[in-house]
Parts: C-alpha cells; sequence; structure tokens
C-alpha cells in the first residue's frame, strides 16, 4: 500500500474563520491582513506560494508533485480571493493567476496608494477635535473622540507613519472641549 500524502492548506475550509478581515483598500488593513495571511500560510506549508523562499526550492520532477503545487497554489489564491473586498478583487483577478502574482499585485497597490494615504490619515489625525463627535447627556461622547484617534494612529502606523505616544497624547488634549 502507498502512503497517502494530504497537504495540511487542504484541511482549511473556511478561510474567513481564520482570518476575519477583509482587506479593504479605504481601511488601511493591508499590514495587519498580511500579516494574518503569512502567518497562516506559513502554519499550512504554503508560505512559497506568496512569498519566494529564501533558499532554492528543487525543480518539481513528477507529475503528482506538479498536480500537488498547482492545487496548493489554487487553494491559496482561493483564500487571498476570499479575504479582500470586491473592489480590489475586480483589480487584481486576472486569468491563469498564481497566487504568488496575486499577492504581488495587491502589495503593489497598497504601496503605490500608501503615500496619498499617509497624507490624507495625517489630515484628519491633526484635525480630529471632541467637539466632532455626538454628545452623551452634557459631554461629548469622549470615548468615541479617543477611539477614533486610536484608529487613525494605528492606520498610520500600517502605512509606515507611525504616531508615538507623546503626540498621540498631544493631539489627544489638543483636541479637548473647554468642558
Amino acid at each position: 500500500m502507498s502512503e497517502s500524502k494530504f497537504h495540511p492548506a487542504l484541511t482549511v475550509n473556511i478561510i474567513k474563520a481564520i482570518i476575519p478581515i477583509t482587506f479593504e483598500m479605504e481601511n488601511d488593513q493591508y499590514s495587519t491582513w498580511a500579516e494574518l495571511f503569512k502567518v497562516h500560510a506559513r502554519s499550512h506549508k504554503v508560505l512559497h506560494h506568496i512569498i519566494s523562499p529564501k533558499k532554492k526550492v528543487p525543480a518539481l520532477s513528477t507529475d503528482e508533485e506538479k498536480e500537488l503545487w498547482s492545487t496548493l497554489d489554487a487553494v491559496v489564491l482561493g483564500w487571498i480571493y476570499s479575504t479582500i473586498s470586491h473592489d480590489l478583487l475586480y483589480t487584481i483577478i486576472e486569468p491563469d493567476s498564481t497566487a504568488m502574482e496575486a499577492w504581488d499585485r495587491l502589495k503593489d497597490i497598497f504601496q503605490d496608494n500608501q503615500n496619498s494615504r499617509v497624507v490624507t490619515l495625517e489630515y484628519e489625525f491633526s484635525n480630529t477635535q471632541m467637539e466632532d463627535f455626538p454628545q452623551m447627556e452634557d459631554f461629548p461622547n469622549a470615548l468615541a473622540y479617543c477611539q477614533r484617534l486610536k484608529s487613525l494612529s494605528d492606520q498610520l502606523k500600517n502605512v509606515g507613519a507611525p504616531v508615538d505616544n507623546n503626540r498621540l497624547v498631544l493631539q489627544l488634549v489638543s483636541g479637548l472641549t473647554e468642558a
């Protein structure tokens, strides 16, 4: 009897249960999404389908190995397609694409838009004021204000423009109302 080879990546039925983030360009989630995706790909032994390995991989020699590689690549490509927004899907999808090609197209889109996102997010961060948030009873919504500043800070970090804690505190204080 021959030993059956079953790859761990073939056991994943619902990728959204493992990667709960849907990558959308507007939300600047690329870094978080990509890191979760890489961890998942590494744990299922398919990281080489999205990131070129540092050491040379032996060539596929048998038809069985080539078929398994093709199947695994289709699985990883399906994971990518299932965890991105429809707009991004329509932007990157191409016939006969590999998972690595789709991964690289997403990375390129993110990097192409990165500088404009930094400018937009910096403006929003610097101009966020507590008075812009709906009032609860007689006070502005301080929790929503703090959460928005933290969210903008996290988004700036994701696009390569981190906000240090001192700046975050200064912005928080400068945006407070007189009350």
